[in-house]
């Protein structure tokens, strides 16, 4: 019988602290002005455990100077990892703007706006 692979496990589980030591990371050590209010949404690892990527979005400044300063902060944030998580390899950072939460705020604003059309349209 063929032995289970912990490894999608592991992975997850790696991505997961590393989510977590990057947020307190970015909040507390890095100084860069450019980086504002900045919640780090998902980060995925790649099977090596050679890159990451980081995806994050902005609550207060420019998502574009935001993704500049932090790709460029990548090293010093990676030493910060290296000095926390306890794993041979720590990965490559790339961090990646999530617009996920813009879509979301746009979809709810279409369905307010069907909803308000069709109200309008019953009456």
């Amino acid at each position: 019988m063929p032995k289970k692979s912990t490894t999608p496990n592991r992975s997850f589980k790696v991505a997961d602290q590393i989510q977590r030591d990057l947020t307190e990371l970015i909040a507390r050590e890095l100084k860069d002005p450019r980086v504002g209010m900045v919640t780090v949404q998902a980060v995925e690892v790649t099977p090596d455990y050679a890159h990451a990527k980081v995806f994050f979005s902005v609550l207060v400044g420019d998502p574009q100077a935001c993704t500049d300063a932090l790709n460029q902060a990548a090293g010093f944030l990676r030493n910060g990892l290296f000095k926390r998580l306890q794993i041979h390899t720590v990965p490559t950072l790339h961090f990646l703007y999530d617009r996920t939460t813009e879509r979301a705020a746009d979809m709810n604003a279409l369905i307010a706006q069907a909803v308000a059309s069709r109200s309008k349209n019953e009456d």
